[in-house]
């Protein structure tokens, strides 16, 4: 995975801006957690750039950007949680999910839809 770094909260409104022209998926990620470590092994054992060339991805970094993590939640309207993973369409969260709920086969249905 070609994961962007999110570390500063100017880069949200990129996010929005992005996500109007392809969806955009935030991973909020605890380094701290070992469920947070499974479930971004799980995605990134799952993830084909064939199938997922349409989605820009995101990584958080939540333990050193715990800020930003709090204005996602405010920004888009969903509660915060970690591990998780925010699909954003159009400037707006399409499709979160957290901790073992966390499908690739989900991201890969609602960002085409």
């Amino acid at each position: 995975m070609n994961w962007i770094n999110l570390e500063q909260a100017v880069q949200l409104e990129d996010i929005k801006k992005e996500s109007h022209e392809q969806p955009v998926m935030i991973f909020k990620h605890s380094t701290r957690c070992s469920i947070s470590g499974m479930a971004i092994d799980r995605l990134t054992r799952n993830w084909k750039d064939a199938e997922t060339a349409h989605i820009k991805p995101y990584y958080l970094d939540l333990i050193n950007f715990r800020d930003i993590s709090n204005q996602i939640a405010q920004e888009f309207g969903v509660q915060h949680e970690s591990p998780q993973v925010i699909l954003v369409k159009d400037g707006k969260a399409i499709y979160d999910n957290s901790h073992m709920g966390i499908s690739y086969k989900d991201i890969l249905s609602e960002s085409s839809s």
